[in-house]
């Protein structure tokens, strides 16, 4: 499959760091043949949060950018994907009628108006996944329980100063199957997050050698990822970082798409069993926690 090809055919013509609502609003209405676009509510400043669901498939994935306001680089992957989705090809349609997503581009479009990590109140949402003290944290969790995922992919940034161990290459793309308890056990869940993360690994090595890490694990029950983990649904953060140059991170940008794309091969995933233990040969260690 020519990765490359795909990627320049649905990238999505907006760039740069600072991606705001009103960047994606147009581009969302322009994917808007059946409905797919709804309001799910409004963030502190009454500003609208979208979502876009496309697919039939039985599998679902719940997918969220944009968190945190001024980490964009996802945001611009999952529109290039939603224009993949959209394209009616042949790959697309095998996408559409094995799986069924639910994404919201921009979960803090407060805070990505403001280039901020925290919402308008000033709280970091990616620590309010228990006290839901603020109403994009409510917001989420009420998709979560109302669209019941399989699966759920965190989209984040992570800062360009994070490199793989000792290697001296930046971590360009860092995934992580979070921790569902303070022990950091591997149960059924975290085993088919790792899995996935395996393949995503497997397809980036090829572009990006070396330069994908995998993040520290310590367990946080405020943090979204572990407490989606610890509610039963296997989990995968995806962190988009710096390649070499690239300081708008619009390579990096593909590298999120190539990994979204790897989706095609979950099928085959979903029934095949993958260590977990691979997950450790696989990646080397950056110890960031969002």
């Amino acid at each position: 499959m020519d990765y490359e090809k795909i990627f320049s055919q649905n990238k999505e013509k907006i760039i740069g760091r600072y991606i705001t609502l009103e960047d994606i609003e147009p581009l969302l209405q322009k994917l808007n043949n059946e409905k797919e676009l709804q309001i799910i509510g409004k963030s502190v400043l009454e500003k609208p949060i979208y979502s876009y669901q496309i697919g039939t498939g039985k599998t679902k994935i719940l997918l969220w950018s944009q968190m945190h306001g001024n980490e964009s680089t996802t945001t611009k992957a999952l529109i290039d994907f939603l224009n993949f989705l959209n394209n009616k090809s042949e790959l697309a349609n095998q996408l559409l009628e094995f799986f069924t997503f639910y994404s919201i581009p921009i979960l803090n479009p407060d805070g990505a108006k403001l280039y901020t990590r925290e919402n308008a109140n000033r709280v970091d949402l990616n620590r309010d996944s228990q006290n839901l003290t603020q109403p994009e944290s409510r917001i989420l969790r009420k998709i979560y329980e109302e669209f019941k995922p399989d699966y759920c992919y965190n989209l984040h940034d992570q800062r360009t100063i994070f490199g793989v161990a000792d290697t001296g290459k930046p971590a360009t793309v860092s995934f992580l199957a979070p921790s569902y308890n303070e022990e950091r056990t591997i149960n059924t869940e975290r085993t088919k997050s790792i899995n996935v993360i395996v393949r995503m690994n497997e397809l980036l090595q090829k572009y990006i050698p070396g330069q994908v890490g995998r993040f520290d694990d310590s367990f946080n029950i405020n943090c979204i990822g572990d407490t989606f983990q610890s509610m039963g649904t296997p989990t995968i953060l995806f962190e988009a970082g710096h390649f070499q140059d690239d300081y708008e991170r619009e390579e990096t940008r593909k590298f999120i798409f190539f990994a979204l794309l790897s989706l095609l091969a979950l099928q085959r995933l979903l029934i095949r069993v993958v260590s977990f233990s691979l997950i450790f040969r696989c990646f080397s260690n950056n110890t960031q926690k969002i």
